[in-house]
């Protein structure tokens, strides 16, 4: 009995790690994805202005980034 009891515990604990990273892992896709795009967008319309661009758009997928290891580090202490 006690040993069903510690899987169960074991399975819902990877399961939490999961959904933890896996809904972490969703918001900063979609804005590196759309950082991407309005930068390429905007250089596009200004070619002239890439190395403008460059970084600025460099910074906001770190920090979007960031996020996600955020996420990685909460999946990684769930116990």
């Amino acid at each position: 009995m006690g040993c069903q009891i510690m899987e169960n515990f074991m399975d819902l604990t990877m399961l939490a790690k999961a959904i933890a990273i896996g809904i972490g892992a969703i918001a900063p896709a979609l804005a590196i994805g759309k950082i991407g795009a309005k930068a390429m967008e905007s250089i596009g319309r200004n070619p002239e202005a890439a190395g403008k661009i460059l970084v600025p758009m460099l910074l906001a997928a770190a920090f979007a980034e960031a996020i996600a290891i955020y996420a990685l580090v909460v999946a990684f202490s769930i116990k």
